[in-house]
């Protein structure tokens, strides 16, 4: 792996522990905030996206880089760099105050749009599993190279997000999978069809304004594809012009099998 991305996860690698270790404190305190405020996206901001994000910040100035930053919660912050780094604090922020054990920090660095995204890396905040991936070096899981499995419709399983705000086509993708799961951390679900425990995800809201932003995809992008699958919108329609910027939100549909790609097409 080249210098500069092994570097560049070594340091993403050491946030990700500073986080862990802020998240798991604060959750076993009685005396944390739910909502405090609210973010640059015009969401509520719960108290552990705000220690989070913190704890990024100061570990950001103590490992001496100047990357730029974009997060769901204060939005772009210029530090001098020529490259950024995309973080969503909490993915999965209703799941961590609700003690269900589906939430991650997601770490991603690169420059203009989801194509120049060149190291990604996601710790769930519950367990310690850390994933990772940089440009052309594939991905791994706690160091282990993953990839994506074979379609097989007799154990055909799928991520979709459901709820009232769901498209049609999620709808009908849930009513005709053979098992459907829904985590409510889009990064997980991502990275289930990355390490082959899932044949697609798709994440597809009625209206544009409830659909996922760079923040939400951008290191479970890269890991996506560094493990042999694919990331589009719903209609099919390429993602790597996708901006790194908190202004636009878009629907999500991932597989690791193309012919799950073209299977699911009939299904939605």
């Amino acid at each position: 792996m080249a210098d500069d991305s092994s570097g560049a996860l070594e340091v993403l690698y050491r946030v990700s522990v500073a986080v862990h270790r802020v998240v798991r404190d604060a959750r076993s305190s009685p005396h944390r905030a739910d909502v405090v405020a609210m973010g640059a996206s015009g969401m509520p901001t719960e108290e552990l996206d705000r220690l989070a994000e913190g704890e990024i910040l100061r570990s950001l100035d103590a490992e001496g880089v100047d990357w730029d930053l974009l997060s769901e919660e204060i939005g772009h912050v210029r530090r001098g760099g020529d490259r950024t780094l995309v973080v969503d604090p909490i993915d999965g922020s209703h799941n961590a105050l609700r003690n269900l054990p589906y939430f991650t920090v997601s770490l991603a660095l690169g420059r203009r749009d989801l194509a120049g995204v060149e190291v990604g890396l996601i710790r769930d905040l519950h367990h310690g599993t850390t994933w990772w991936a940089a440009r052309g070096h594939g991905a791994f899981r706690d160091g282990r190279p993953i990839r994506t499995r074979p379609w097989d419709s007799r154990t055909e399983m799928v991520f979709v997000n459901l709820g009232r705000n769901a498209s049609d086509g999620s709808v009908r993708l849930a009513g005709k999978a053979r098992r459907v799961r829904s985590l409510g951390s889009a990064s997980q679900e991502l990275l289930m069809v990355a390490q082959g425990s899932a044949d697609g995800f798709l994440f597809e809201n009625r209206a544009e304004a409830n659909n996922l932003r760079a923040t939400d995809i951008a290191a479970a992008y890269r890991i996506v594809f560094e493990a042999g699958g694919g990331v589009t919108d719903a209609r099919g329609l390429s993602l790597e012009s996708f901006p790194l910027h908190l202004e636009r939100r878009t629907s999500v549909f991932a597989w690791g099998d193309p012919e799950f790609r073209k299977v699911s097409e009939e299904y939605r």
